[in-house]
């Protein structure tokens, strides 16, 4: 009933920046929390930034002062800018939304097929 799809992401150096974003779409009647989490190979996914549809923000100790989110609620899509990259930052990244889908009362979690980024060393 709702979909995420994500674009952005690719390689880049270590220092560089990337961008991704995700759009939210089907049957949906409000979104509470967008965010993105990665994954890395071998470790466990973590998240990496949220924001509520207030636009208040929350993110992981390792990419404050680097990443940004941001959120258009109109759209139905978040962002995340992605700066200074190291090669830890290197994961695949994952769209995820709390949504209400029209008929119901409750939110779901749902989540993107994931987007990969490399930033070599």
């Amino acid at each position: 009933q709702v979909q995420l799809v994500e674009s952005g992401g690719g390689l880049v150096q270590a220092g560089g920046s990337l961008s991704v974003s995700c759009v939210a779409s089907g049957s949906i009647f409000s979104i509470n929390v967008m965010g993105w989490y990665r994954q890395a190979p071998g470790k466990q996914r973590e998240l990496v930034a949220a924001i509520t549809s207030g636009g208040s923000t929350n993110y992981a100790d390792s990419v404050k002062g680097r990443f940004t989110i941001s959120r258009d609620n109109a759209k139905n899509t978040v962002y995340l800018q992605m700066n200074s990259l190291k090669p830890e930052d290197t994961a695949v990244y994952y769209c995820n939304a709390a949504a209400q889908a029209y008929g119901r009362t409750w939110y779901l979690d749902y989540w993107g097929q994931g987007t990969q980024v490399t930033v070599s060393s």
